[in-house]
């Protein structure tokens, strides 16, 4: 299917890139990605990815936009407090690009539903907060073969992983941590989840048109008070309760 001449300028630095161009912008346009969790990493993620032209984004969120969340959360404004996450995303992302396709899913991702929530779409990102939602979207993603793309952030510093099989995320956090800390309860910089929503719609974006070395089996760190990154590698668990 071609380009309309306004996609073309829509997409024209997209087009020019050797690892994108025409085939790669058909690619992103016949994709479909989940964003589970659409708070400070799902939010510019989804604008990330509705710029580029992903072709159909789904977004699992139960909340409703709180006055807290405006610090970070730049999918939303004030007029949005009180409304559901995804059904503001939705308006905004329609308003940014009429192309794409925006699927609001206002519930909770549980073991129970993970499955039938990721299976219609070929990628899934996950930017949520706890670990036990964490753990059920890796158990998914295992079980429909989809690959992953998880983020996370606290304080200053972030982190992006990808993850297709083995090594899985359990691989990584076999366990949810006794003290487990969020963002409510240790703070975090603003900037940084835009920073790490964009690098996990970039890791998405590379996936899909095949571009580059993706972080598949490895953790990005970013220490923005450093202002430095590193990259470890993550190894199969034999002894992983997910993959093992």
């Amino acid at each position: 299917m071609s380009f309309s001449d306004e996609e073309v300028d829509r997409y024209a630095r997209h087009l020019v890139l050797r690892e994108i161009g025409g085939a790669g912008q058909q690619a992103l346009r016949a994709a479909s990605v989940v964003i589970v969790g659409a708070g400070g990493l799902g939010a510019p993620a989804a604008l990330y990815l509705a710029a580029a032209g992903v072709g159909k984004i789904g977004l699992v969120d139960p909340d409703t936009v709180a006055l807290s969340n405006l610090q970070r959360q730049i999918l939303y404004s004030s007029a949005d407090i009180d409304r559901p996450k995804v059904e503001a995303a939705a308006e905004r992302l329609a308003g940014l690009n009429t192309h794409v396709a925006v699927e609001p899913i206002a519930t909770r991702l549980t073991p129970d539903n993970a499955a039938a929530l990721i299976r219609p779409y070929d990628l899934v990102l996950d930017g949520t907060d706890d670990f036990a939602t964490r753990f059920a979207v890796n158990a998914a993603c295992l079980a429909c073969a989809k690959p992953l793309v998880s983020g996370a952030i606290g304080r200053w510093t972030g982190q992006v992983g990808v993850f297709s099989g083995q090594p899985c995320y359990r691989c990584l956090v076999p366990e949810i941590p006794p003290e487990a800390e969020t963002c409510a309860t240790v703070g975090v910089v603003g900037a940084l989840a835009g920073v790490v929503g964009a690098m996990m719609a970039l890791e998405a974006i590379k996936l899909i048109v095949g571009a580059g070395d993706s972080l598949t089996g490895r953790l990005l760190i970013y220490d923005a008070l450093a202002a430095e990154t590193r990259t470890v590698r993550v190894g199969a668990d034999p002894a992983c309760p997910a993959c093992g």
